[in-house]
């Protein structure tokens, strides 16, 4: 396994302030990891820590094995970076803009010409090139960011909330030009939007206070859930509390909430204990207790609720690294 991102007990302070807290953390090659945390949390310092653009005040950070502090001009040639609302020269074209970068990574004559053409088609900028970048929508903003990052075609990429106020149409072209790149890369998508996990991440980790949380698939971490793997039924009203009874007296159910009664039906859900698998045992035993169910299906975890819990919960000021 090839690691092209490796940050070793990383730490920031601003004043009294610590923004990061020791934090670690490696990224193989086609690996896209979601770096998760409420506003604060000090994911904004750490990809600067990672990238060489902050000094950390402990730790290291490694680029494709390069050390950023020793080798600063070597470790950015490995990576492309997008920085939170990814800033350009307003005054230029997409065009300019984009030949100033290839020319600033080394980049002359034909090399350069094709590695714009590349950058340029895989961001779809093609029908804005010659417009101001201060006269273009925040998604084609973004966009030109995101050209800049990948011009050099770069083994890591890193990107500091690159969905954050696009509409649905342009977070969708982001996501799918991340998982396009995510096999040959290492790609680091820090965010505060939930959604962008199970959307194109493959692991999850999650920050508070500027210490991790949480570390683990999007799956993973969202049957931290204790209604992970519920069962939810939809029963006619007069079969209702017996359902309830014959489930409740099950071992592997903790407990039967009536979620709502409604004039066909009530639903009532099904919470398992320890986790476990009760979808089957619930279908057999309803079955052989002749309870007719109109609806039965198995709920996910909710990710919202997950993260609620290990940023604001107890787990925050105490966790240093639990692992899903």
């Amino acid at each position: 396994m090839t690691i092209f991102i490796e940050a070793a007990g990383l730490s920031k302070a601003f004043g009294a302030i610590k923004a990061v807290d020791g934090i670690s953390l490696s990224v193989p090659k086609g690996e896209v990891l979601g770096f998760l945390g409420p506003n604060g949390a000090g994911k904004s310092t750490t990809m600067k820590l990672i990238t060489g653009f902050l000094e950390p005040d402990a730790g290291s950070a490694h680029i494709a094995g390069i050390d950023v502090r020793q080798h600063p001009k070597l470790a950015k040639s490995r990576f492309g970076y997008v920085p939170e609302g990814a800033p350009a020269y307003g005054d230029m074209t997409p065009r300019d803009f984009l030949q100033f970068i290839a020319a600033v990574r080394g980049f002359r004559g034909e090399a350069a010409a094709a590695r714009l053409s590349a950058a340029v088609a895989k961001t779809e900028l093609g029908d804005v090139l010659d417009q101001r970048i201060e006269t273009l929508s925040k998604g084609f903003k973004r966009r030109v960011g995101l050209a800049q990052a990948i011009l050099h075609d770069p083994d890591v990429l890193i990107m500091d909330e690159p969905t954050d106020g696009l509409d649905p149409n342009q977070k969708h072209q982001v996501r799918k030009l991340i998982r396009e790149m995510a096999s040959e890369k290492a790609i680091i998508v820090s965010t505060h939007i939930l959604e962008e996990v199970e959307a194109v991440c493959t692991r999850a980790v999650v920050i508070a206070r500027g210490r991790i949380v949480a570390d683990g698939t999007a799956d993973a971490l969202m049957r931290k859930d204790p209604g992970h793997g519920a069962v939810a039924i939809r029963v006619a009203p007069g079969r209702a509390q017996g359902a309830a009874a014959a489930l409740a007296g099950h071992p592997g159910v903790l407990r039967v909430d009536t979620v709502t009664e409604e004039g066909a039906g009530v639903r009532l859900r099904v919470v398992p204990r320890d986790g476990r698998a009760i979808a089957a045992d619930v279908a057999s035993l309803l079955r052989d207790k002749a309870i007719v169910v109109d609806e039965l299906f198995i709920e996910r975890g909710k990710l919202d609720d997950v993260f609620r819990e290990i940023t604001a919960g107890k787990s925050a000021s105490t966790a240093r690294g639990a692992h899903a």
